[in-house]
């Protein structure tokens, strides 16, 4: 088997529970199709899982010199980032804590064959 070639963003402006979705959706399809279902999504986390998969095939490509048809999403996971908290004013003179999640998103991909 050949070598997994990785590329990976780190403290992305979404909450890892909507990353997921997209991980979910790209693990194991061929990188033409995994790009392809990224386009015609209307979520904010396909539009970074785009970009980390773009330079997940140029890695493999340039660093690598791997053949780009070939190529297959082995790997795609969302780890938790930084939490930024902050606070809102309520009711009785009470704060409410919002938090601020961050992801570190992950795409791993391996030449099929």
């Amino acid at each position: 088997m050949s070598e997994e070639v990785r590329a990976l963003a780190k403290n992305s402006q979404i909450s890892p529970q909507k990353a997921r979705l997209m991980a979910d959706a790209i693990r194991g399809l061929t990188v033409q199709r995994a790009l392809a279902v990224l386009a015609l999504s209307p979520k904010k986390s396909a539009r970074l899982f785009e970009k980390v998969l773009k330079s997940a095939i140029a890695n493999a490509e340039q660093n690598h010199g791997l053949d780009v048809d070939n190529l297959v999403v082995s790997a795609a996971r969302v780890d938790e980032g930084m939490t930024l908290k902050r606070y809102r004013p309520k009711g009785m003179g009470r704060m409410r804590k919002r938090f601020h999640r961050h992801s570190h998103l992950h795409v791993s991909v391996v030449e099929r064959g």
